[in-house]
């Protein structure tokens, strides 16, 4: 084996610490990613035999558009560990039904500091404008309660590190928002002339939004105050595009539109991208604006059939290559769809009806017993 994951999750962690400026080069992208790519192909023996019938190996992928991708459905289905399962340090669960893994997809995670390493800087750099302390009011339960979120750990660490501890998490373990608790604060935090971030899902903002039209309520955030929306819309709230959403949060909290921003990321992944606005338009029309990620997550764009790149600038399958899951799979296909341009990553939603053909072939690979490598 060329690498242990102790050292390689070191490496990474240093590498993403000096990286969180300017966008890594194509060769030095490309290295971690075959270097990641060995690694899981000898310590991942469900992922190395599917490589193997792929026709990927590490003495035969010469780029990192050669690693194979699993799909994000096989989290489902397999415990997708790069390395000893006795090291997991957190299993991180997709929301939704809880009956067991057939519902709910599962990120064995082996080193928590290295998914600190990815998104403490990103998030830094794209919500708190590079350095300011600002409390953050959650939307999500306390890390604390629901161990198994991963966007509650991701804002737990937020919370602890780059809001120097101030602020606090407004929705029970049961699920249930802490409006008055919520209210509270964001009047006080206005009374100090204190910007404040709030951040939830798109469905916990809804809930939010439809209270504070019950009561009668609405903000005049202090200047600098940032709203964050994770996604999550569909299925779990009243019917609301997200123009119309952002228009909302934004009048009943005096936030400007360029402050209310989008994060896309998922259970599967450790990394995330962050959206921003093309510089003539103000934040203001949703159209311009792109996700762009760290120095250490790219996408691919691919043929939902094929599986092949499609030309820049058409749509879709969005599959991630993340150097932050060293100790899982790096290469994830979603049924996300999307387009890159020299913008950045534009997300159009799911695919709708079945699954694609290219994600369905690329599972009955994952799960078939044939000959191992």
């Amino acid at each position: 084996m060329t690498d242990d994951f102790e050292g390689l999750a070191r490496d990474l962690k240093v590498a993403f610490a000096r990286g969180t400026g300017e966008p890594w080069t194509e060769e030095v992208f490309d290295a971690w990613a075959t270097r990641i790519f060995a690694y899981q192909f000898e310590s991942n023996a469900v992922y190395g035999a599917y490589s193997s019938k792929r026709g990927a190996t590490p003495s035969t992928v010469r780029h990192w558009h050669e690693v194979p991708p699993v799909p994000a459905a096989a989290f489902k289905a397999l415990p997708l560990i790069s390395g000893d399962p006795a090291l997991v340090q957190r299993v991180f669960r997709t929301s939704g039904t809880t009956r067991g893994r057939e519902g709910r997809g599962e990120h064995h995670v082996l080193d928590l500091d290295l998914y600190r390493a990815s998104l403490v800087p990103n998030m830094r750099r794209h919500l708190y404008g590079g350095g300011a302390s600002l409390p953050l009011f959650a939307l999500v339960p306390d890390p604390l309660v629901a161990s198994d979120s991963s966007l509650s750990f991701m804002l737990g660490e937020a919370l602890a590190t780059l809001s120097d501890g101030e602020g606090a998490f407004f929705v029970d373990e049961d699920g249930q928002m802490e409006r008055e608790g919520l209210r509270q604060g964001l009047r006080e935090t206005t009374s100090k002339e204190q910007p404040v971030v709030v951040a939830g899902t798109a469905a916990s903002l809804v809930h939010w939004l439809d209270w504070m039209a019950e009561v009668g309520e609405r903000f005049e955030l202090p200047p600098g105050s940032r709203i964050m929306d994770t996604g999550g819309l569909k299925g779990r709230s009243r019917t609301l595009s997200r123009p119309d959403l952002y228009r909302q949060l934004s009048a009943a909290h005096g936030v400007p539109l360029e402050n209310i921003v989008n994060e896309y990321g998922m259970t599967e992944l450790l990394s995330q991208y962050y959206e921003v606005s093309a510089p003539e338009s103000a934040g203001t029309d949703l159209e311009d604006r792109r996700h762009v990620a760290p120095p250490w997550l790219r996408v691919r764009v691919l043929d939902p059939i094929t599986l092949e790149d499609v030309p820049a600038g058409q749509p879709g399958l969005l599959c991630h290559y993340d150097l932050a899951n060293a100790g899982s799979v790096m290469a994830v296909l979603t049924e996300d769809l999307g387009f890159e341009d020299a913008a950045g990553l534009r997300v159009l939603g799911r695919v709708a009806g079945a699954e694609p053909r290219g994600c369905s072939l690329a599972m009955d690979a994952l799960l078939s017993k044939g000959e191992s490598r």
